[in-house]
């Protein structure tokens, strides 16, 4: 019986096991977006696991969705995150970046002047953001041109080529939580008529495209995409998910991608064993269905309902969760409170969520 420590072959990647750091929202960037000396270190402690993922990065400057976090579109981005691949490589890590565009999910006082949050439509999002300048109401994103989907995807690919030039081993693609490519996804969010929007085969377009032209730019075998069907975080209403995904899922299947990540942030276990049946490469699921993924999870290695598991918040307190998920323990207790504050620039009203 195959277990999570059990070594698994990622598409040419060896991981010395099936346990996974999931991403999660930092918001501890240095100037110009750039990662730090704690970055380093932060990746470095939690090094053991089979898979490290990073907190989202933004491909372009418009896509920034919080305060405080990185870029990989600079060359001093791509030089100071050369540092933390170095750092968990000599730890005997594996690291991929997730890059993350945030769409909607944004505030023009986190981008430069002149600048709005863009999405598949021109949707505000219920709710309130958090800034340096406090926590501030979602704004009416602009709609995306054609020609700007178009350079929106290229953005993805271009991030995407300064990932492995940093040194990281691959990339994720962060399809869900309500961000750009589930904002094309969703049918809330997504009110096109064109070619973008409208039936399932056109809101899935976008998706398939950006994941098409990272495969082409670094190889599909260091591609991952990150999903998270029916998840209302970030004012998304997806009631009836199964036959989007299942289509994305089809689209996707001969591509040869690294994984797929299903974030299961509802009781979507039955999509997940039918959307496994669909992609046959590596499938990496994050419990999320009754709270943080816990410790007893990593049995869906065991069952064969996931190759991969991903854990959020217990990581940050255990940063050698591995070690003791084989030994049953001890476990620190996370401390949500904690997650955002300390060296967060201050900033410590943050959401603590479990794989943002």
């Amino acid at each position: 019986m195959t277990t999570a420590f059990d070594p698994i072959d990622l598409s040419g990647t060896p991981l010395a096991n099936r346990i996974v750091m999931a991403p999660m929202t930092r918001s501890r960037a240095g100037d110009g977006g750039t990662a730090t000396e704690l970055t380093a270190a932060y990746y470095a402690q939690r090094a053991s696991a089979g898979l490290v993922i990073t907190e989202g990065i933004q491909p372009s400057v418009v896509g920034q969705g919080y305060p405080f976090t990185p870029g990989l579109h600079s060359a001093e981005q791509v030089a100071s995150w050369r540092k933390v691949t170095d750092a968990v490589h000599a730890e005997g890590g594996r690291i991929f970046a997730q890059i993350m565009h945030a769409g909607r999910i944004g505030h023009p006082v986190l981008l430069p002047e002149g600048l709005t949050p863009v999405s598949a439509s021109p949707v505000r999002a219920a709710g309130q953001i958090y800034t340096h300048e406090g926590p501030k109401d979602f704004v009416e994103p602009r709609e995306l041109t054609d020609a700007e989907i178009r350079q929106t995807i290229a953005d993805f690919a271009a991030a995407a080529r300064n990932a492995i030039d940093a040194g990281f081993d691959g990339v994720e693609l962060h399809g869900a939580n309500g961000y750009l490519i589930h904002q094309f996804l969703a049918p809330n969010t997504n009110l096109r008529t064109d070619e973008w929007g409208g039936s399932e085969a056109a809101r899935i377009r976008f998706a398939v495209e950006v994941v098409k032209a990272v495969a082409a730019e670094i190889g599909a075998a260091r591609t991952g995409l990150r999903i998270s069907p029916s998840n209302p975080y970030n004012d998304i209403d997806e009631p009836a998910p199964d036959a989007v995904y299942t289509a994305l899922a089809q689209k996707i299947e001969p591509l040869g991608l690294a994984y797929l990540h299903i974030l299961e942030d509802a009781p979507i276990r039955e999509l997940t064993l039918a959307l496994r049946k669909v992609f046959t490469g590596t499938v990496l699921i994050n419990v999320h269905s009754d709270g943080p993924t816990g410790p007893d999870d990593h049995t869906v290695i065991d069952d064969g309902i996931a190759d991969l598991i991903s854990y959020g918040v217990l990581f940050l307190a255990n940063p050698d969760l591995p070690a003791r998920l084989r030994a049953g323990g001890p476990f620190n207790t996370p401390d949500p409170s904690s997650f955002f504050g300390g060296d967060a620039k201050g900033y410590t009203d943050y959401p603590a969520l479990d794989a943002v």
